[in-house]
């Protein structure tokens, strides 16, 4: 085969290794002066990348970044590439083609048509070819002899570019989010999300453990960590002071006798910092812990007449981070801690996760499925599939919920409880003051979600309400990932003896006569500023 005569200049930079921390960081970066550069893959000892404006692929020595050989692309818009052990494949959307070519010989074995209109990322899984389509925004499973469609499913999001399979996942890229994906490949569910290094992420590759990724804009390929030791990472750290107030006015002809007003206490957590000594107005009459353990302030007053009331607040200073958890589901242990299945399997009224329409839903979605992440994963998928959000009135039980399948977030997280406890998994829930919108903003309705107990992983968030949603990806991002936007006040398992079925606050109260009480909590959020 001829080889190219004429070097373009690469310069491979390391980054210091100090700089990884986390999956989703960048360990190597190779800065090419090909322009415009597309798919990638990994042959053994060598990297070959596609150039969509030269029309061909390029061979790359990992090491020193120098350009070692060279091949004509097939077609006119190299796309995806995939490397079989003997043949190198090639997408090409412009035609609709997919090629196999021998590097040794540069001729091309196998053209076939593409079955979808813009095939931009290709894989290999030992025996059968993957593909992603930009157009039709899905991902495909061909047979290589005669490019047959298997199976097909929406891929994470709009605009996928990049396709590998490795260790029985694919990855896929996509450019519009920035983003990458570990998929399931039966199902098409979203596993892990990483952010891509750069603006445009195109190919994929791994290559000794690493995930190479080529940008389209940067001219670059990154080598990113998938997996070391860290089970989360935080990002986009956001400070601001929370006041939470609540105020209570007697209404009617009689008067207030008794009044309490319970506050969850909120703590650190991994992605979140209590800057400094929460302040409390008036002083609580004292601070309890409930049979959760969670701490509560209670705040008390008596004989209110008409037109009184009474205001409590609570003010923090914090920090609350993003957090991504990257669970591989083969890694999740099976033994779940003697105190954890005793304190979150057991049934609450509001669950009754004895009852015969849960055990056979359960029974049903479930299957004989043994791995934990799993069971929870099926059950957080027949839910956002078979439930609609809707405010529907009080906190129904978990069989009227699913039954009727419309709810709101706390029924949302009444029903996954149940489900989840029902199938062995151990779940809670939390409840949060939340950002809406601006930075400077306020909240009058809150939000709460589950979390469940991965042995080996611990405690890892899901909130099947804000994964209600149409594509892969934004159901994914709600299995095991947080945004910055919530301060999380309350740890619950169920009913509690001050907080009830409630969370953040919940009253207590004695009155005489013709008397009611109207109450109004609002939380304020404002920038911090040190």
């Amino acid at each position: 085969m001829k080889r190219v005569t004429i070097f373009l200049l690469i310069l491979a930079t390391s980054l210091p290794a100090i700089a990884i921390a986390a999956p989703g960081d960048i360990s190597n970066r190779i800065v090419t002066s090909l322009t415009h550069l597309t798919g990638i893959t990994w042959d053994g000892q060598h990297y070959w990348v596609a150039d969509r404006y030269e029309d061909k692929l390029y061979q790359i020595d990992p090491v020193t970044g120098a350009i070692t050989d060279s091949l004509v692309s097939p077609g006119y818009f190299p796309s995806g590439l995939a490397w079989d052990g003997k043949l190198i494949w090639n997408t090409d959307p412009g035609n609709k083609k997919i090629y196999a070519t021998d590097p040794e010989s540069g001729e091309t074995i196998v053209t076939l048509d593409s079955p979808t209109p813009s095939p931009t990322g290709i894989a290999w899984d030992g025996k059968f070819i993957w593909i992603c389509d930009n157009r039709e925004d899905k991902i495909s499973k061909l047979s290589p002899g005669d490019g047959t469609t298997i199976v097909s499913f929406p891929s994470p999001a709009r605009d996928p570019r990049g396709l590998e399979y490795h260790n029985g996942y694919l990855w896929c890229s996509d450019r519009v989010r920035d983003k990458i994906y570990m998929i399931h490949p039966e199902k098409g569910y979203v596993i892990i999300t990483l952010d891509s290094p750069g603006p445009f992420a195109w190919g994929l590759t791994f290559r000794n453990g690493k995930l190479a990724n080529t940008d389209y804009q940067d001219d670059c390929i990154y080598e990113i960590v998938v997996k070391d030791s860290d089970i989360f990472k935080t990002s986009d750290p956001r400070k601001a002071t929370v006041t939470f107030t609540t105020e209570a006015a007697a209404l009617g002809k009689g008067n207030i006798k008794s009044l309490d007003i319970f506050y969850a206490v909120p703590s650190a957590r991994d992605n979140q910092k209590l800057l400094s000594e929460i302040q409390y107005m008036p002083p609580p009459k004292e601070f309890l812990h409930d049979r959760w353990n969670q701490k509560v302030a209670r705040f008390h007053v008596e004989n209110l007449d008409p037109a009184q009331s009474f205001e409590v607040t609570l003010k923090a200073d914090i920090e609350t981070s993003a957090i991504s958890y990257f669970v591989y589901p083969d890694e999740v242990k099976s033994e779940i801690p003697r105190e954890i299945k005793k304190q979150y399997l057991v049934d609450e009224d509001k669950y009754d996760i004895n009852n015969p329409y849960i055990q056979k839903l359960v029974k049903e979605v479930v299957g004989d499925e043994t791995n934990i992440y799993w069971k929870a994963r099926k059950l957080y998928q027949y839910l956002i599939a078979n439930m609609e959000y809707e405010l529907s009135g009080g906190w129904n039980t978990a069989p009227t919920v699913l039954k009727r399948k419309n709810g709101s977030c706390s029924e949302y997280t009444f029903c996954y409880t149940a489900l989840c406890r029902a199938a062995g998994v151990p779940a809670r829930y939390v409840g949060s003051l939340v950002v809406r919108g601006d930075d400077a903003s306020y909240d009058d309705v809150f939000h709460r979600w589950n979390e469940i107990y991965l042995p080996g992983y611990g405690w890892i968030p899901v909130d099947a309400s804000g994964g209600d949603k149409l594509l892969p990806a934004d159901q994914g991002s709600s299995f095991g990932s947080l945004s910055n936007r919530f301060l999380i006040t309350t740890e619950g398992g169920g009913n509690s003896e001050y907080l009830g079925w409630s969370y953040n606050h919940e009253y207590k109260w004695i009155t005489t006569q013709k008397c009611q009480i109207k109450f109004f909590s609002v939380a304020e959020w404002e920038p911090l500023v040190k």
